[in-house]
């Protein structure tokens, strides 16, 4: 009578990672999308930048508050488009090219690759951003425009945690999804939905319901899209009494704890998406 002998599963090996991530990162420069997302940011970043130094025409805050305002506007609409559709692809695109099985065929977990993987696509998320504000900065720069370097960085900062957590929510999308069609048509319907719909969506309910500005409050920070927008707010408004009943309210009611509370509410959209996306890559996605 013989005994069957289960194999243990390879040890963890943060060194395995690293390479999956450079190859994730080479990888996305190659891809073309990349540069289409990577040039549209910069280039519009250093429009927008240009737009609201001095002398423009441009109404309302300062030249850095109109500056960073634009920033945190663009940030908003195509980060969350970066994040979402590179996340999408990353999982069914992989095995839809037979690229994951082969990967996985070799003495590698499936933790290593699904780390690898995201932290490869982080990076390349990241240069991208950093392109965009640097642009940003050149063209304030060589205009002789005044900047706050503080909230300049704090707004990228926070622009590169909004990134993490779309691109986990991509490749959450992507871990359920066998075809990459399906998965790019779920991350753009996420899109619409967070950034659009969410936003419209909410006034609208606010408006004919009579909502009251509590609700209203922690509705619009439950959307990381808005989380972020709050919290990059207070970089160069100080408050976020401008918001108006809403804003009031979370002033009043948390104080100084606003600002840790929304940027805790974005690591949460990066560390729940993310977790879930391994636990199904590892425990159940057919590959």
């Amino acid at each position: 009578m013989t005994t069957a002998v289960r194999a243990a599963p390879p040890a963890f090996e943060a060194s395995l990672v690293g390479t999956i991530a450079r190859k994730e990162l080479r990888d996305a420069i190659r891809n073309r999308w990349f540069w289409l997302y990577a040039a549209a940011f910069a280039g519009l970043a250093a429009v927008l930048a240009n737009l609201a130094l001095p002398g423009a025409t441009v109404a309302g805050y300062g030249a850095f508050g109109r500056s960073a305002s634009s920033l945190v506007a663009l940030v908003q609409l195509i980060v969350p488009l970066m994040g979402l559709t590179l996340g999408a692809q990353a999982i069914t695109g992989q095995q839809e090219r037979g690229t994951l099985r082969f990967l996985l065929s070799h003495p590698i977990s499936r933790t290593e690759a699904f780390l690898g993987t995201y932290l490869g696509l982080v990076l390349a998320l990241f240069a991208t951003i950093a392109a965009g504000f640097g642009a940003a900065g050149l063209v304030t720069g060589l205009r002789g425009g005044a900047a706050d370097a503080a909230a300049f960085t704090r707004i990228a900062a926070l622009s590169w945690v909004l990134a993490a957590g779309m691109l986990a929510l991509g490749m959450l999308v992507s871990s359920f999804t066998r075809k990459s069609g399906v998965a790019m048509g779920s991350a753009l319907f996420l899109w619409l939905g967070l950034v659009f719909l969410g936003d419209l969506g909410l006034m609208g309910t606010a408006v004919a319901t009579r909502m009251p500005v509590s609700v209203l409050f922690f509705s619009a920070a439950a959307n990381p899209v808005e989380a972020f927008r709050l919290a990059t707010l207070t970089s160069f408004q100080g408050s976020l009494d401008v918001l108006g009943p809403a804003g009031t309210y979370a002033v009043d009611r948390f104080g100084d704890a606003l600002d840790p509370i929304l940027i805790g509410v974005l690591v949460l959209w990066v560390m729940l998406p993310v977790t879930a996306a391994w636990a199904r890559f590892t425990r159940g996605k057919d590959i």
